[in-house]
């Protein structure tokens, strides 16, 4: 069986514990992007399973439709997250399987974005680095109120992390994230517009779907304070395209801390990476070797079971007669 692994950025892979279950399997590990469907293709020319790490590149239909007929099992690490056109891939004989979440990786570089944020820790590093020293002057965040924007899995913990440093928690999601919130303790808001406006912090922890692609929109982020900060650990595509760079221009947001980009890997000649008053990190929520060892060792289970003739964890199987 010969298992290609798209997208190593780091070269992680061959480095992890998981890796020991594919022993006597053909695996390729890919280091570099390829953007053009064709290209990733040929690449796969021969290759029974493809390993993909996350959204770095998404089997859209018209990628799918040109896949060699040798490829039968897309394993992804993690979830589905709108990455895999699972309907196009049924249609085609291809078997999509997918993990659990990455844990508190995610929760925890929410946090650091927005304690380095609030203190503009990156800026200085660079000035003092330059020679100047102290040059920006922050808040605390004991007392500021933090906005909750999907009280899921990481939301919670993102909350729970604001409690802990002493500041109030306003909540705003579909029903249940309400619910589950107001058991925990912490504030309704009555509306999106309000969490945005009332919010000094806003962290956004919706999942990608259609129903939420593009939920925060200029509106909402011209509502927010000039000295807030909005962070986005979650999807850059729940904030409406191009939106965020024209509020940041704007001054309301005053700040922003984002790890996910709505064109990755991020171009050196994006604006948002000349911005002063934006913290940008390479989407390295779920990049940790504990969380790596949990998302590929899923994957590689699910590739091995499909071995095996018993596929675990499918979320669609070949369409009749595909």
């Amino acid at each position: 069986m010969r298992i290609a692994v798209l997208d190593d950025y780091q070269d992680a892979v061959r480095s992890l514990d998981c890796i020991r279950k594919l022993d006597g399997l053909q695996i390729e590990v890919f280091h570099d992007t390829q953007v053009d469907p064709q290209a990733i293709a040929a690449r796969l020319e021969g290759v029974d399973a493809v390993v993909l790490i996350r959204e770095r590149t998404r089997f859209t239909r018209d990628l799918i439709e040109r896949l060699p007929a040798s490829l039968k099992l897309i394993s992804l690490t993690g979830p589905l997250s709108g990455q895999v056109d699972v309907a196009a891939a049924a249609a085609r004989g291809i078997v999509v399987c997918s993990g659990r979440g990455s844990g508190a990786s995610a929760p925890e570089l929410t946090w650091a974005l927005v304690m380095a944020a609030t203190r503009q820790v990156a800026l200085e590093d660079r000035r003092m680095r330059a020679g100047h020293w102290q040059t920006t002057i922050g808040p605390v965040l004991a007392g500021r109120t933090l906005g909750i924007l999907g009280y899921g899995r990481i939301g919670s913990v993102v909350a729970g992390y604001g409690r802990a440093f002493g500041m109030p928690v306003l909540v705003w999601g579909r029903d249940g994230s309400r619910e589950r919130a107001l058991r925990d303790g912490h504030q309704m808001a009555a509306s999106q517009s309000e969490l945005f406006a009332r919010s000094d912090v806003v962290s956004l922890h919706l999942s990608l779907n259609e129903g939420t692609r593009g939920a925060v929109s200029a509106a909402d982020l011209a509502l927010m304070k000039p000295d807030s900060l909005l962070v986005n650990t979650a999807r850059a595509a729940l904030i409406q395209p191009g939106a965020l760079l024209a509020a940041l221009q704007a001054g309301r947001p005053g700040f922003a801390a984002l790890d996910v980009f709505e064109v990755e890997p991020l171009p050196a000649s994006d604006p948002l990476l000349a911005m002063d008053n934006v913290l940008c990190t390479p989407h390295l929520g779920y990049v940790t070797r504990q969380g790596y060892e949990v998302l590929f060792g899923d994957a590689f289970d699910n590739v091995l079971a499909y071995a095996a003739g018993k596929p675990t964890g499918v979320l669609s199987a070949p369409a009749a007669g595909a």
